[in-house]
Parts: C-alpha cells; sequence; structure tokens
C-alpha cells in the first residue's frame, strides 16, 4: 500500500543525494497498488497464474509505466520477455524512449541498450527483448515468448498480431502477457474480459491527478468530460455502440478484411488543415480503392497534425504516390487556392480534383453510411481513430464532422459517382 503523502515527504527530505537517485527508480514508493503486479487468478474453484493481465485505463494513468515496470521485473526471472506496439514508432517513441518507456524506469545498472536497426533491447544480464508491431504480423510468426508486453491493443491494425502473439506465448512455466490500453470494444478486449485467466485492471485519468500537468485537467478534461469520447479516453469505459451515429464498430468488425479484391481505383481525399500551427489542428487524409467485386475498400489513414507544407507532402509522398493512387481529392472550402497551390508546390504534375461543401455534413455521409450497411464497404486492418470519429459522430448532437471522417466520405463518394465514369452502386445514385 502507498504510503501517506505525509511520510512519504518526511522520508525524501531525510536521503542522501545518492539515496535520492535510487529513490527515483523505486517503483514500490511511486506506484498506486493497482499498477503492481496482481495476484494469481481463481478458475474452477483453483488458484492459478493469471494468463493476461488487462489494463483498462484511461489518458494518464500510468499505463506505460506500468507496462515498463512489469517488463523490468520480469526481466530479472526470464530471458524472454518482448514488446508489441501499435506501430513502429509507439513501440520506440513510447514503449521505449518514451517519458515513462523501458529505459526512463531503468537505472543505470539495469538499463538495457536499445540497437534499433535489430529492434531489439540487450539488458545487462544477457537477456534480448524482441520489438514487434502489430503492422507486421508476420514478424511474429513462429517467434517465442515468456512474458509479453502489448500496448494499446484496441488500436492494432491487424488483429492477426494478437493470434500470432498467443501462439508464441509458450515459454517457460507460466507465461504472461501484460495488456496496456485504452478501451475499445473490439473483439479482441471483449474476448479476453470473459477469460477465466485474464486479471482485469480499470482505472480513470482521475486515478493520477496528482502526477498531470495542471493544463492538462484544465484543457483537456474540460473539453471531453461528460462527452462519449470522454468517457472511453478519460474514464476507460468500455462504451456499446452510440446510438445517434451513423456507423457502429460492430458493423465495421463485421466487414473488416485483410487483403483486397483486384482495386481497379484508388484514391487520396484530404480535409485540409489551413492552420500555420500544425500542433492544434489535424488534416484528414484517407485512401480507398474500388474493387472489381464493386465494393470499396479503405486502405490506410495518414491523417497527420502539420502546417499546410507538411500535410501536402504527407498526402502527395505517403498517400497519392505510397499507393500509386489515381488521383487527390481535396476539400476546399477553407482554403480555398490555397489549398491547390500547396500541393502543387510537391507535385505539380500530380492529378488533382478540388471538392466544395454544397450540402450539408450529413446529407454527404449518409449516403456513404448506406453503402456499410449494404457491405460494400471494408477497412483492411483497424483504423482505430477514423473509426471512433465515424462511430461517435451523431449527425443531431455535433454539426461540425471531424476530420478523418470527412476525408473518409469525400474519398467513397468519389468513388461511386458515375459521371465521371467511376463506380455506380445503383440505387444511391
Amino acid at each position: 500500500m502507498r504510503m501517506p503523502q505525509e511520510e512519504r515527504t518526511s522520508r525524501i527530505a531525510s536521503l542522501s543525494d545518492e539515496e535520492v537517485i535510487a529513490l527515483k527508480y523505486d517503483w514500490k514508493f511511486h506506484g498506486r497498488k493497482e499498477q503492481f503486479t496482481p495476484p494469481d487468478v481463481v478458475v474452477s474453484g483453483q488458484t492459478t497464474p493469471w494468463r493476461t493481465w488487462l489494463i483498462l485505463a484511461g489518458r494518464g494513468w500510468g499505463k506505460t509505466r506500468t507496462g515498463a515496470e512489469w517488463c523490468k521485473s520480469a526481466i530479472r526471472k526470464s530471458q524472454h520477455v518482448n514488446l508489441i506496439g501499435a506501430t513502429v514508432t509507439d513501440a520506440r517513441d513510447i514503449m521505449i524512449e518514451g517519458e515513462s518507456g523501458i529505459l526512463a524506469v531503468c537505472n543505470k545498472h539495469e538499463r538495457p541498450t536499445y540497437v534499433a536497426s535489430k529492434r531489439q533491447l540487450q539488458w545487462p544480464n544477457g537477456a534480448k527483448s524482441l520489438v514487434f508491431t502489430a503492422d507486421e504480423p508476420e514478424r511474429l510468426r513462429g517467434k517465442q515468448h515468456g512474458h509479453l508486453w502489448a500496448d494499446e491493443l484496441g488500436a492494432w491494425r491487424y488483429e492477426e498480431a494478437w493470434d500470432q502473439a498467443m501462439f508464441g506465448l509458450r515459454l517457460g512455466t507460466d507465461p504472461q502477457v501484460c495488456v496496456t490500453t485504452t478501451p475499445r470494444p473490439t473483439k479482441i478486449i471483449k474476448d479476453l474480459i470473459k477469460l477465466p485467466t485474464t486479471h482485469v485492471t480499470r482505472g480513470t485519468t482521475y486515478d493520477n491527478r496528482t502526477n498531470l500537468a495542471r493544463g492538462f485537467f484544465s484543457d483537456i478534461i474540460r473539453k471531453y468530460e461528460g462527452t462519449r469520447l470522454g468517457r472511453q479516453e478519460l474514464n476507460a469505459e468500455l462504451l456499446d455502440d452510440n446510438p445517434g451515429a451513423l456507423w457502429h464498430l460492430s458493423q465495421i468488425d463485421a466487414l473488416r478484411v485483410r487483403d483486397t479484391p483486384l482495386l481497379l481505383r484508388i484514391v487520396v481525399a484530404v480535409d485540409p488543415s489551413t492552420s500555420k500551427d500544425g500542433d492544434k489542428d489535424e488534416c484528414g487524409i484517407v485512401v480507398v480503392g474500388a474493387g472489381i467485386d464493386n465494393h470499396l475498400y479503405v486502405l490506410d489513414d495518414l491523417t497527420i497534425s502539420a502546417s499546410p507544407e507538411g500535410w501536402a507532402r504527407h498526402a502527395v509522398n505517403a498517400g497519392y504516390h505510397g499507393y500509386q493512387c489515381d488521383r487527390l481529392i481535396a476539400e476546399v472550402n477553407n482554403g480555398g487556392a490555397l489549398v491547390e497551390s500547396v500541393i502543387r508546390t510537391v507535385d505539380e504534375n500530380i492529378p488533382y480534383e478540388p471538392v466544395h461543401a454544397s450540402r450539408g455534413k450529413r446529407t454527404r455521409a449518409e449516403p456513404i453510411s448506406a453503402l456499410y450497411e449494404q457491405g460494400r464497404v471494408h477497412h483492411v486492418g483497424n483504423f482505430s481513430k477514423l473509426e471512433d470519429q465515424m462511430c461517435e459522430w451523431d449527425p443531431l448532437l455535433s454539426p461540425e464532422s471531424p476530420d478523418r471522417m470527412d476525408a473518409l466520405v469525400w474519398a467513397c463518394t468519389h468513388l461511386i459517382n458515375p459521371s465521371a465514369g467511376r463506380l455506380s452502386f445503383g440505387s444511391l445514385q
């Protein structure tokens, strides 16, 4: 149990400089009770080690610190403690090099060396941790683990990555996985909660309020508190579908695919940000393809926070050229000629089509929502942020639709428009 604040303050004041440094890495001193490795679970009346420690917690609860500390503890007992992040950058920037990542929580005597070229952590005791990402499930095939830290499982693009990881969790007498994630009502998370060998820890952003910046609460909490998004991201509630939304996650899940048929056309659509401050506004960038089967396939969400020059470069290089698109579409309501200008600066010959929003956002979105209801739009993997926007947006309560969703609607609308020789979906035209 964590000692009272008065006793903590008194203890710190009595320490030498060396002891203060040592205290910095003392997890028993800094951690809260719910952040420590849980006890065994009871299955069919028998006490047994848990297989999965599922931490469903809000932003700022301390999930990353908890996962990193668990890895540091596990490496003292096992030579096979591996990591899986949602993406390559998440694994590196959050799990390993982040402010609460593995390198930050280890003192100089136990701190591993991160070898980026090998995607590997090399520990002083000779152990090696392999670093994987959910974007590349094939790299997990055949790999074995004694302990695994899986971060942000709710945002993993391919469910196959989890399956491959579980096939390899077989080393030692009691192989275990620690999952740290903001809750999303995905099938994997729902199934894990039901398993008797899963220990579930739930927590909210408010649990760690004393360690979070005051500005975080004055800005973020005030903005999202009481909203459905806030209930998920702050209170860590596992929410059912929003009845007022045009899309539902259960529907998207049922249509999700890993591969596509032959694609006849591919477009990248942009909902531009005209702000010079790239840290504030996101530019929605979504890639969609039209298949030979007359279905649409969402290939990627490349949304980015950047200046106009930054998002234009990203949309052209990662989107248009990266997916060998046939056309780049951009909404010009706010940016006007500036939108085409910044895009042409990156590639003056790019096939470009401006679109102007003359109808309401709900009117534009409903035909695309209808395509999903008909089973004609498939997401190639998971796009958690895009899907959260789609499934949270209630057109009656929020007239301003979000950027990622807008880009998706523009891309799909372009592909089902028969006037330009593109696909037609019958009654919707």
